[in-house]
């Protein structure tokens, strides 16, 4: 039996996908679990897996096409199945009215075997009489015969309007022999070539070979948004139009954090800057907890667990997976974490739960050099840390000049419940805890 098969609800917030890829075509054979299209949905692209086992009897949405959850997308079954009903229902459509018959031609002078035209006596006396040509004349009669009365509408009927002249054709642009025999020598149009003056010189055929090809192409050119970057579109405005949004930077000194991952290194631990900072942040966010709460409407809503985001940056967009429990992990669990979560949204394996449920974000531009930047908060969050570039830089240590590397952090918050107070108060607890990291044993 036919199986419609159908958009999948992929997360609670879904309400549509779009259908990116097909993976099997029409007449196909698929087998239950394999898999047969991707969908995109906000932020992710997902391979969704046949239901049914059978052949791909009918696709109804195309590559590039957005539908509503549960809404048919192909059907499965067996070859030659019947299947009318779980198509989708067209309205009628009207009939186009019948084009109106075309006035009929008028029958073109009969001709018996030889060429002689068939015309009745009377009719060839009156053609005569009026200095008519009776091979012009159609005839109505039986075969085409020319009767006395085809004679007398021949003669009422107006003449035909007279073809208007044509135009006399452009004289082509005058050439000395030289560039004229040069042009021709090398297959070109005399009309293309630019030059001054009355007459095409040969140092004009020579600068029209010289001249480098012009570029062709549009100078502009329209693509439609795709679900990743659509919801992307739609997050960022709506952070910007709902927090009133403060940014706050900061440099810290790196050296104790650097030999941290040093001796974790000598240990065979690999963790990255960022791995340390989701572990640092996470406890800092314990002692702040506005920090790490959400607005609902008039209600703050604290949060007892700390969910940590970290920015994925993908070929088409950027995803926030987020490390859950970040403060009551240890740096290995969240670095193998932090891996695989990347691993999986560059995949397209990436769960749509773990995009939900952050309650504060971290975000690293530092590989690209950025010195400093303002982040835009991930809502419903109300803070979001930028990560910059390890800079050298001088500083004066007990009276001292030295050379230090700086890291540079970037806090945006959202002025509606973090105070600027507040804020530069938390940026203070990261700095202590990054140039001190045993203070997180404290």
């Amino acid at each position: 039996m036919a199986k419609l098969v159908v958009m999948p609800k992929l997360g609670l917030t879904m309400t549509e996908g779009l259908v990116s890829r097909w993976l099997k075509a029409e007449g196909d054979a698929v087998k239950e679990g394999e898999p047969l299209f991707e969908v995109e949905t906000d932020k992710l692209t997902n391979t969704i897996e046949a239901t049914a086992s059978g052949t791909l009897l009918k696709i109804l949405a195309k590559e590039g096409d957005t539908l509503p959850c549960l809404a048919g997308v192909a059907v499965i079954g067996e070859p030659n199945e019947d299947i009318s009903e779980l198509m989708p229902g067209e309205a009628p459509k009207a009939e186009a009215p019948a084009p109106a018959a075309a006035p009929a031609a008028p029958a073109a002078p009969a001709k018996a075997p030889g060429g002689r035209v068939v015309a009745s006596p009377a009719a060839k006396k009156l053609a005569k009489e009026l200095g008519l040509d009776i091979a012009l004349v159609p005839g109505t009669g039986p075969g085409g015969r020319i009767t006395e009365e085809d004679v007398k509408k021949f003669k009422a009927a107006p003449p035909p309007p007279p073809e208007p002249p044509k135009p006399a054709p452009e004289p082509g642009p005058k050439a000395s022999p030289l560039a004229a025999k040069a042009a021709a020598e090398l297959g070109m149009d005399l009309k293309d070539v630019p030059h001054k003056g009355g007459r095409i010189l040969a140092a004009d055929i020579l600068a029209a070979v010289s001249a480098p090809a012009a570029q062709e192409g549009p100078r502009e050119e329209v693509k439609r948004m795709n679900g990743m970057r659509k919801a992307i579109a739609r997050n960022m405005q709506n952070s910007h139009m709902t927090s009133p949004t403060v940014t706050f930077n900061l440099g810290c000194d790196v050296t104790e954090l650097a030999r941290l991952r040093a001796r974790l290194k000598a240990d065979d631990i690999k963790v990255s800057y960022t791995d340390i900072l989701v572990k640092l942040v996470a406890v800092a966010l314990r002692e702040f907890p506005l920090l790490n709460c959400s607005v609902d409407g008039d209600n703050i809503i604290y949060k007892n667990y700390v969910n940590m985001g970290v920015a994925v940056a993908l070929d088409n967009g950027l995803v926030v997976p987020n490390v859950r429990d970040a403060d009551k992990k240890g740096l290995r669990e969240i670095s193998t974490e932090v891996k695989e979560l990347a691993n999986l949204a560059r995949t397209g394996g990436l769960p749509m739960d773990r995009l939900s449920g952050g309650t504060f974000t971290i975000t690293n531009l530092g590989m690209y050099g950025i010195e400093s930047f303002s982040p835009i908060i991930n809502q419903p969050e109300v803070a979001i840390l930028g990560v910059n570039t390890i800079v050298e830089k001088p500083v004066v240590i007990d009276g001292e000049i030295c050379v230090r590397p700086i890291l540079n952090l970037s806090l945006t918050a959202d002025h509606r419940v973090v105070d600027g107070s507040v804020a530069a108060q938390f940026l203070q607890r990261v700095k202590k805890l990054i140039e001190c990291p045993a203070l997180v044993l404290a």
